[in-house]
């Protein structure tokens, strides 16, 4: 009978004990010795095959009114943690991911990457021996956690920022109080089309993804996809025009022409005024003349009074376009090839969000060169109004036509040369130029004539002039021929040509460049002098001047 309940009890226990953990077990074996009353440890310690002293300490730990707390073992029982072991573990830690704070500036870990298996490695090879589970076990426990760059530093800030930055708040509350449009316009980064990686991922089968170029830099010929956006700020609306060729003012404000006669005209029947947004630089920066060049056609052939706020340099991102249109896109094309300008235009055109948003997109086949200038004369006369807070960034330009031409007089022609020459009469002397006085007349004449029927091509932003200020320090035509003549006639490097004329380097190698190929064109040849003047001293012996002279 004995043995028929202990075979019966070994049964059911080898049922249940494996499900539970070892102060289950215990638990449990100390309550049916319990119920068995006389013997019933050893019985009980037989069927299950442990030991008597654990069948007794279950029962002792019911007795004693065990209340479950999660834990298996009681506190302080298993192996000691590394770091109540070694305490100067967690310092020397610390000091390898914090070398700056404290522990060694030096640390070998410095300019490497500290993941926790580079971390465990210089551990042990200073005496600590950890494994890598450990260290990220007390980098947690630290508050340390793996966090990428934060972009939060802006650089230098404008004095003016943060009063900019209401400016264009109160413009733009009050355009649209008065159920004015109010947009925030820019160029989205440009595209190379191909089967190039596009950031992002996208579901796909299992070991099946889109197969892309190995290497991200163009190939000779791709095309280009140039996106410049338009954001409705008051309807939640994208507008996108994706161009083929550059990034100029022409496209920026092509590309609000066409959102004005396909959307903008029948969204605001009534409207009379326009706010645009913009940032500081690019196609639609405040220094760009063409700029405001179009925007004044613009105004004119639309009869709208159209005000521009730019964001100041440095906070493009604050513009509404970055994170309300832009933002999306990036979103809507993540890890998908832009083959195509079609498949630029569908995907853009695409784009939804939950709270409304809605694109459209379409391609801008025409052509927009760079390089095109607006002279000064075109600039003085533009229907532009500045505001009187910071009105580089704030103006607004009325639908007039260009203020009358006034014709300049002859001698300040395309700005390029003063009525006065600013070089010591004694450099023209004609044993330096090589040149009797009426033949070194003739020849300014013939410089300024050809400078007056070939205006110069300047870059973007460039002034003929100089610049504002650089009145007092222009040349004359006899001043660049002087310079000249006295470079190529006597080989004079610009240390000594600077020393005798009391110009700079820099100036004597703009006069250079910009002489030279007009008289090239005039097929005026120098004559090479008998020597190489070394010194302002040599060219004044050679005119029979004296420098120390009053």
């Amino acid at each position: 009978m004995a043995e028929g309940i202990e075979s019966e009890l070994a049964e059911t226990l080898a049922l249940l004990l494996p499900c539970l953990d070892e102060r289950q077990q215990r638990l449990v074996l100390g309550a049916v010795a319990r119920v068995r009353g006389h013997g019933g440890i050893r019985l009980v310690a037989g069927a299950a095959g442990v030991a008597e002293s654990t069948v007794s300490r279950g029962l002792r730990e019911l007795v004693q009114g065990a209340v479950p707390d999660g834990r298996v073992r009681a506190a302080g029982a298993g192996r000691k943690r590394l770091r109540d072991i070694d305490p100067d573990l967690v310092p020397a830690l610390l000091a390898l991911v914090e070398p700056e704070e404290r522990g060694d500036p030096q640390s070998p870990l410095r300019w490497t990457v500290k993941s926790t298996r580079a971390l465990a490695a210089e551990l042990s090879r200073q005496g600590h021996w950890v494994g890598h589970d450990t260290v990220a076990g007390l980098l947690r426990s630290e508050g340390f956690s793996l966090q990428g760059t934060s972009r939060t530093t802006e650089g230098a800030r404008h004095p003016d920022r943060d009063a900019q930055f209401r400016y264009i708040n109160e413009q733009a509350t009050a355009h649209l109080a008065d159920g004015q449009p109010v947009i925030s316009v820019d160029a989205k980064k440009k595209e190379t089309l191909g089967r190039y990686a596009v950031g992002g991922r996208e579901w796909h089968r299992a070991g099946q993804p889109v197969e892309v170029r190995a290497h991200d830099f163009p190939e000779k010929g791709a095309l280009k996809a140039v996106p410049y956006g338009i954001y409705d700020i008051g309807t939640d609306a994208g507008w996108v025009s994706v161009g083929c060729d550059g990034d100029t003012a022409a496209f920026a404000v092509a590309t609000l022409r066409r959102w004005w006669d396909g959307e903008g005209r029948h969204r605001y029947p009534d409207a009379s005024r326009l706010l645009i947004t913009a940032d500081a630089g690019g196609s639609n920066g405040y220094r760009v003349r063409a700029w405001k060049r179009h925007l004044a056609e613009f105004a004119l052939a639309t009869g709208l009074s159209v005000s521009v706020c730019h964001f100041p340099p440095g906070t493009s991102k604050w513009n509404k376009i970055e994170h309300r249109l832009f933002s999306q896109i990036s979103i809507n094309w993540r890890g998908r090839p832009l083959t195509s300008h079609e498949v630029v235009v569908n995907t853009i055109g695409a784009t939804r969000t939950r709270t409304g948003l809605t694109v459209h997109a379409e391609l801008d086949p025409d052509a927009y060169p760079t390089g095109v200038t607006v002279p000064d004369d075109i600039m003085e006369r533009l229907p532009l109004t500045p505001h009187e807070w910071h009105g580089t960034w704030n103006y607004t330009l009325r639908p007039e036509p260009l203020a009358p031409f006034i014709q300049q007089p002859r001698d300040r022609a395309f700005g390029r040369f003063p009525a006065g020459d600013k070089l010591p009469a004694w450099l023209r002397h004609p044993s330096l130029t090589g040149l009797e006085p009426a033949a070194f007349d003739d020849l300014v004449t013939r410089y300024r004539t050809w400078c007056d029927e070939h205006p110069p091509i300047l870059l973007p932003g460039k002034r003929p002039d100089g610049g504002p200020g650089a009145g007092g320090r222009r040349l004359s035509a006899a001043d660049h021929l002087t310079v000249f003549l006295l470079a190529k006639r006597w080989t004079m490097a610009q240390a000594p040509l600077a020393e005798a004329t009391g110009l700079t380097k820099n100036r004597i190698g703009a006069t250079l460049r910009e002489t030279t190929p007009v008289l090239a064109a005039l097929s005026h040849t120098v004559p090479t002098g008998p020597l190489t003047v070394t010194s302002a001293q040599q060219l004044a012996q050679i005119a029979g001047h004296n420098l120390t002279a009053p």
